[in-house]
């Protein structure tokens, strides 16, 4: 498909619409295309192999009917969500489906879609909302931190004899496996947590010269062991927090402009995530006062978005699900549950934003979808592709939402987080069916990580 659907609403009684879709000639033979390329993998017709048919050849066999309504039935529904998405409707439930069967590949074809859709949203007063908000005051321990790990980087080591080695040392091994395999002259700080806990809790306490062997669990629960040779131990002896400091380790002269550096640069990004909390908390205080309660396939293909994205970041860390589950105290029921909740948050907030974006009339052109992409250093040609698919419209979407939780954070009263809790324990009529804690979220996050 090509994202060039092109689709007209009427609104029926019980908040049904008709979608009437105009499919674009090039999708109706890519659909053609690919449902003749499927038959002639199941037919068998002597003289050819199987998915060499000829079109010809394949339609005097099943019939320019079947050949039809296979391209049609197994491509109807993604003409349909293309459509629906573009008219901004969300469907509650499967549509059904009437229409003609074209006479050929390049004859025009269109059908109508009746289905029930989320019920219509209203954006409420957004200014007569009061949102919590944080200060962006950055910790005096913060800026500490910061300036002990400058610290840490030009701290001298220093060989150590007559004891053992203890937490915060940095130690020279040789370990060998059982297959003879050896790694000599390994570095490692103790106490970093950048080697299995088992081989640095043996190297705690051992001396220069000193050899024992170590059991450790491997990653599918096994064990294995290797024999581990202390062969140094090094302290690490830090410079004194002054000027000198300051001069070593950056381009600033005095230990006083470089706190004043680190402050900035931890104020500023204290005050992205201030400014991203307080963003969200704006959506959902939208969500409450619209009394915004989403259904059906929306939340039910939001929460297996949200599964699949939670299965992709445990895999990249390679954690199995039963281990997180276990490691969490929760069963699949409980994590099921709780990412439906979270889907059900994550499509009110869209809603509801996007009723707050129809009421401001805000449009998104493709210059300025162009421009954003320019923005990101994509290429003329990757821009082009863009332009070209149905990414286009999902960005078009993204940055029309985003416009209005601007609008809409920009025109709320910001309150203290202090004053919003002491009013959150006061009980008010119908909050014990407040939504549930969810993940944060602004426009176009919708996977979890």
């Amino acid at each position: 498909m090509n994202g060039r659907v092109q689709a007209t609403v009427e609104q029926l009684p019980e908040d049904t619409v008709r979608l009437s879709v105009e499919v674009p000639r090039h999708d109706l033979e890519h659909a053609v295309d690919h449902a003749a390329s499927d038959l002639a993998e199941t037919v068998k017709i002597p003289g050819f192999r199987k998915g060499k048919v000829p079109m010809p050849v394949l339609i005097a066999r099943v019939g320019r009917e079947r050949l039809m309504d296979e391209a049609i039935s197994t491509h109807i529904g993604g003409w349909f969500r293309t459509a629906a998405a573009g008219a901004r409707i969300y469907p509650v439930a499967q549509p059904s489906y009437e229409y003609d069967l074209p006479e050929s590949a390049d004859a025009p074809f269109s059908f109508t879609a009746t289905v029930a859709v989320q019920p219509k949203v209203e954006a409420p007063d957004w200014k007569q909302l009061e949102v919590p908000r944080h200060e962006a005051e950055v910790p005096a321990e913060e800026i500490d931190a910061e300036i002990e790990a400058l610290r840490n980087t030009a701290a001298e080591l220093v060989p150590v004899e007559g004891r053992p080695a203890l937490e915060g040392d940095v130690v020279i091994v040789d370990v060998k496996s059982p297959s003879g395999e050896e790694r000599r002259d390994v570095v490692i700080e103790l106490g970093t947590g950048r080697m299995v806990d088992e081989l640095e809790d043996a190297i705690a306490g051992m001396t220069p010269g000193e050899t024992k062997d170590v059991e450790h669990e491997l990653a599918d629960d096994s064990t294995a062991q290797v024999t581990v040779t202390l062969k140094e131990i090094k302290e690490k002896v830090l410079p004194p927090v002054d000027d000198e400091l300051a001069r070593a380790v950056t381009e600033f002269d005095t230990l006083e402009e470089l706190r004043a550096d680190v402050e900035a640069k931890l104020a500023e990004q204290l005050e992205a995530e201030v400014e991203a909390t307080f963003r969200a908390a704006c959506a959902d205080a939208l969500v409450a006062a619209g009394k915004v309660t989403p259904s059906g396939p929306l939340v039910d293909a939001r929460a297996n978005e949200l599964l699949a994205g939670f299965l992709r970041s445990l895999e990249r860390r390679g954690i199995s699900p039963e281990t997180y589950l276990a490691v969490t105290g929760q069963s699949p029921e409980q994590l099921r549950d709780a990412l439906r909740a979270e889907a059900e948050q994550s499509v009110a907030r869209e809603l509801v934003l996007e009723a707050v974006a129809d009421k401001l009339e805000i449009e998104v052109t493709d210059e300025e979808i162009e421009s954003v992409l320019r923005e990101q250093d994509e290429s003329d040609e990757t821009i082009a592709e863009v332009m070209a698919s149905n990414l286009r419209e999902s960005i078009r979407d993204d940055l029309r939402l985003r416009r209005a939780l601007d609008r809409v954070a920009a025109e709320v009263t910001p309150i203290s987080v202090e004053l919003h809790e002491a009013r959150e324990k006061l009980w008010t009529p119908g909050q014990e069916n407040a939504p549930g804690e969810t993940t944060l979220w602004t426009p176009g996050g919708k996977e979890t990580e």
